[in-house]
């Protein structure tokens, strides 16, 4: 199952049921809300889980945008991406969890195919202010799924205060057709979680204390790109198709042989293209300045080989992919190379600027807080960026 049949089973399975596509999934949140970046399929839609009414009903699904940078330096291995995108679905003070882990079990064996064997769950098993969730666990074992019941896995909140509650993770096992499904998802990392359904009945305040919510409701979160890895069977979810043509291409054109290299520029190229494509440009601040260290740590990795390298020789088919993938505008492509190519000439200066006056200061080695401020605000020098070319990397962290 490719990934446009995976987004178009989940969208019509849920729509069967009643729920209605939220649409306008861009990275940006909305004004006046103090994070950066989208990083959820549900933080939009907080102020509604809280209690305010939705023009579309109760019941709601989605395919969000989200980014997220506290993953950043795990980029390059078998998972862990920038710029991913969320399927959601959401009972705004309509059916309970119950409800919702059937429907999922349903589409998980019948629209998905993934065998009953095959999947695991975990429930929340109660702490010193909830007690377990029963009505998850009853579910789960009147169904036949092994179960698991944890205290802090399975507890979900967006931060330390707002919306909360407890949560039950579905996983699937990965070992392959040969290898029987064994041991437990806390024991056997091949036990893949693909999607958590969150029965979000608290708010917890700023002293600890909880407060249950006016309604109850359910919210679920399933990674499209660990879904589609399961689905298609890699090891990866850089050998699915929503990387194609980016593994193929990008080997030849830059000759990157070392795999967590050629993942880390795929990745963070092809986030950048979605950023820029949202309408962020970089800068020194705020929401430009991730973008600038996405690009900056692509040309790092880049010239650590071969500094004759350039994203000029990035062909077209690459970002119209990518602007397809995320229903970004395609005519988009000119300017966002543009943007792209300008970061390029302005990293490219800065890094030479760096290197002569370090070699004309004749500094080396571990410099002071002083220096490092003098470096900056005489120079216009990023301590990361002084940093990397002491180390002889020119690395942007």
């Amino acid at each position: 199952m490719n990934t446009e049949q995976t987004v178009s089973t989940f969208l019509d399975f849920f729509r069967e049921r009643g729920h209605r596509p939220v649409t306008g999934s861009t990275l940006l949140p909305p004004p006046g809300d103090p994070v950066l970046f989208t990083t959820s399929g549900m933080h939009p839609l907080t102020p509604y889980l809280e209690g305010r009414p939705h023009p579309l009903g109760r019941r709601l699904l989605n395919v969000q945008r989200c980014l997220r940078t506290t993953d950043l330096d795990e980029v390059g291995d078998r998972t862990h991406l920038t710029v991913f995108e969320m399927l959601g679905s959401w009972s705004l003070g309509d059916y309970g969890g119950p409800q919702s882990l059937r429907w999922g079990y349903e589409l998980l064996r019948d629209g998905f195919g993934i065998p009953h064997d095959r999947l695991y769950v975990t429930v929340f098993g109660g702490d010193g202010q909830v007690g377990p969730d029963t009505g998850s666990l009853r579910t789960w074992e009147e169904l036949g799924v092994p179960v698991e019941l944890t205290r802090e896995d399975n507890w979900w909140s967006n931060g330390p205060t707002g919306p909360c509650g407890p949560d039950s993770e579905i996983f699937v096992w990965t070992g392959g057709d040969g290898t029987p499904p064994q041991g437990t998802p806390g024991s056997d990392p091949r036990w893949v979680e693909v999607w958590n359904h969150v029965m979000m009945r608290y708010r917890r305040h700023q002293d600890g204390s909880l407060e249950p919510l006016g309604q109850i409701n359910v919210d679920t979160g399933m990674g499209l790109e660990r879904l589609v890895t399961v689905l298609q069977g890699q090891r990866s979810v850089f050998g699915t198709d929503l990387f194609e043509p980016w593994m193929r291409i990008l080997p030849g054109l830059w000759g990157l042989a070392d795999e967590p290299s050629l993942r880390l520029v795929c990745d963070h190229l092809r986030s950048g293209v979605v950023v820029v494509g949202d309408g962020v440009l970089p800068s020194n601040t705020g929401r430009g300045y991730v973008l600038r260290r996405l690009i900056r740590r692509v040309l790092t990795t880049l010239w650590r080989e071969d500094p004759s390298r350039t994203l000029s020789d990035l062909p077209p088919e690459l970002l119209e992919h990518t602007l397809d993938r995320f229903r970004q505008p395609s005519d988009q492509v000119d300017r966002i190379r543009g943007v792209l190519l300008d970061e390029e000439r302005r990293f490219s200066s800065l890094l030479e600027r760096g290197r002569v006056v370090l070699g004309r200061l004749g500094l080396g080695g571990d410099l002071t807080e002083q220096e490092y401020r003098y470096l900056h605000d005489t120079h216009g020098l990023p301590r990361d960026l002084v940093t990397g070319l002491l180390s002889g990397t020119g690395l942007v962290p």
